[in-house]
């Protein structure tokens, strides 16, 4: 069974909300980052990445992640990630890959949409 990747997008307030599901692989994560940049790009400095439905993760859709980061800093803005403890079936495959990189600590991580988008949190860290 081929599961289908998509970015579909909602706005929560002053929140951009990307909902993504599917695999986030080399051949699907071109697509969020020209999502990612085209958010920016219409003014939304504030992001919500909802990936409680990525089912499989791999080094390209980390480094969207990581690239989704910089370009957000790099607007003064706020970046937060949707990483359910259980999501995607059988718990966060992408939580778990960003924790096995040791990359997870750089992220602004909430459970779900509510809290991302109603919870004050420091700025991002370095």
């Amino acid at each position: 069974m081929a599961v289908t990747f998509r970015v579909t997008g909602v706005e929560e307030g002053e929140w951009a909300v990307l909902q993504v599901s599917g695999e986030l692989d080399l051949v699907t994560s071109p697509a969020l980052r020209q999502r990612v940049h085209d958010v920016v790009a219409e003014g939304h400095h504030s992001l919500v990445l909802d990936l409680s439905e990525v089912f499989f993760c791999d080094s390209s859709g980390v480094g969207v992640l990581i690239a989704a980061r910089r370009l957000i800093r790099s607007c003064q803005g706020r970046l937060r990630l949707i990483l359910p403890d259980r999501g995607a079936e059988d718990g966060s495959h992408v939580n778990r890959v960003l924790g096995a990189l040791g990359v997870r600590r750089l992220f602004d991580v909430r459970p779900d949409v509510a809290s991302a988008v109603t919870d004050e949190a420091d700025p991002l860290s370095a």
